[in-house]
């Protein structure tokens, strides 16, 4: 039989339009979105129909389409999943977690009307960074504070508007490249600075910055290699030393931290990072860092130092293309005002509560987990628990690692690295995707970051279903 290619074999938009269950879809996707669906999903059809062989769908099967299309289509694409790839701050999987209180304050921020620029006292306008500006300064010491969307532009900001088309002297030993192979000599550029090298790779001394000034030199600055560490034969130039330099010329001593923590780390038993306040303290008139690192706040790159040179900073027109907005304000707000409780951090910041997360309590989770992802998975797969190092992540104390533990799973059999990414690739697919890391021919699930058991728990029988 000759089939009558002139007749089209698909019902009309508006015969499947008329069908119960595409009319059941108005109301949750709205009657323009399905009468959309509807037509894309005969189009796709239709490109097919001059094929040779080809079987065109009957209308239930293309009212199947519509529905999942619709689905699809209306489903985020930003999702929460269980971070256990050992990595805290990971940048791929959102950095900083917020607090409770951050949370139901950016909430707020969303739902209401809110003193964002307007200063409540006189009742005229306010400036939005007077909302952090204070505590900012009591956490660290300085003179003024303002904030922009994260550090890199925090830096390119400072740069702009105090050393433009002038030079920056900075060590060459402290050129760092940040993710996305985005470079400080870039960011200088960007920023229509002319950067000044000195010293070596792994040794730069005092005279090195002293034979660099001149009548253009508008600043010295040192950047804190926080994302890798150079060992052996190095010498760098302290802070002081810089700062008395620096001033010793009348020029401003800028020092970009990166992470910045606000505390001392070594108290609750982490590696030391340089610590905002302490850099004030020994002369820096402007420091930068991040908010989403180990501030355990939201994205923003936060700027302190001397009034003057904050004053200046805000009047620049870079600035309001930078600035956050009320979102970020809020969640920042709350995170600092946590660290006036100190007693209460690890309650209250989830950053310091996981990456200070005692081992017995990680060791015993693991243990109770342990069998049940081993019943899960079946007599193919090993499951056991061993000790793994966690790390900070986002460039924060790079060739310092935590104790922490980790269900280990591996064939049973044979070593398999398609059937560790095949089985990489399940535990992405369940409800919350499961994000781990394949190392040693074993697929490892580092539990420090794990803090709903249960909710991880309850979806490990679905592995068991296919």
């Amino acid at each position: 039989m000759t089939i009558n290619k002139t007749a089209s074999p698909f019902p009309s938009v508006d015969r499947v339009a008329r069908s119960a269950q595409v009319q059941a879809l108005f109301d949750p996707y709205g009657r323009t979105a399905v009468i959309e669906a509807i037509r894309a999903v005969i189009e796709s059809y239709r490109i097919h129909f001059a094929e040779p062989g080809y079987q065109a769908p009957d209308e239930e099967e293309i009212v199947r389409q519509v529905a999942s299309r619709l689905k699809q289509r209306g489903t985020f694409a930003l999702r929460r999943v269980f971070n256990l790839t050992g990595t805290v701050l990971h940048t791929n999987l959102g950095r900083a977690l917020l607090s409770e209180r951050a949370v139901e304050h950016v909430g707020m921020a969303m739902r209401e009307a809110c003193n964002l620029e307007f200063d409540l006292d006189s009742g005229g306008r306010g400036e939005r960074d007077s909302l952090v500006e204070e505590v900012l300064t009591e956490l660290t010491g300085a003179e003024a504070a303002t904030v922009v969307n994260n550090n890199a532009a925090a830096v390119l900001l400072v740069l702009a508007a105090l050393a433009y088309e002038k030079e920056v002297v900075l060590s060459r030993g402290e050129l760092v490249e940040i993710g996305g192979s985005f470079r400080i000599p870039d960011v200088m550029r960007s920023a229509g600075v002319r950067l000044v090298e000195v010293g070596t790779t792994n040794r730069t001394h005092p005279v090195d910055y002293q034979r660099a000034i001149g009548q253009n030199t508008a600043a010295l600055m040192k950047v804190h290699t926080s994302n890798y560490k150079i060992n052996g034969f190095v010498a760098e130039v302290s802070e002081p030393e810089v700062a008395d330099i620096a001033h010793a010329h009348g020029l401003p001593f800028l020092i970009d931290l990166g992470a910045g923590s606000l505390i001392d780390l070594t108290a609750y038993g982490l590696p030391k990072e340089p610590i905002v306040r302490d850099t004030i303290a020994v002369g820096a008139d402007i420091v930068t860092f991040s908010g989403d690192k180990l501030l355990g706040g939201p994205q923003a790159g936060l700027i302190v130092g001397k009034k003057a040179l904050i004053d200046r900073i805000k009047r620049h027109p870079m600035k309001r293309a930078l600035r956050v907005s009320k979102l970020t304000l809020a969640a920042l707000e709350a995170t600092l005002l946590a660290y006036r409780n100190p007693e209460h951090l690890l309650r209250d910041v989830p950053t310091l509560r996981l990456l200070t997360r005692p081992l017995a309590q990680i060791e015993a989770l693991a243990a109770r987990l342990q069998p049940r992802l081993s019943e899960a998975l079946g007599a193919a797969w090993r499951v056991e628990v061993m000790p793994v190092a966690s790390q900070v992540g986002s460039g924060s104390l790079p060739v310092d690692v935590i104790p922490s533990m980790a269900l280990a799973i591996s064939p049973a059999e044979a070593k398999s690295g398609t059937a560790l990414n095949a089985l990489a690739t399940r535990l992405r697919e369940l409800p919350v995707p499961v994000i781990g890391r394949i190392a040693d021919n074993r697929l490892l699930l580092d539990l420090r970051c794990l803090e709903e058991e249960e909710a991880f728990a309850g979806q490990i029988e679905l592995l068991g279903a296919k």
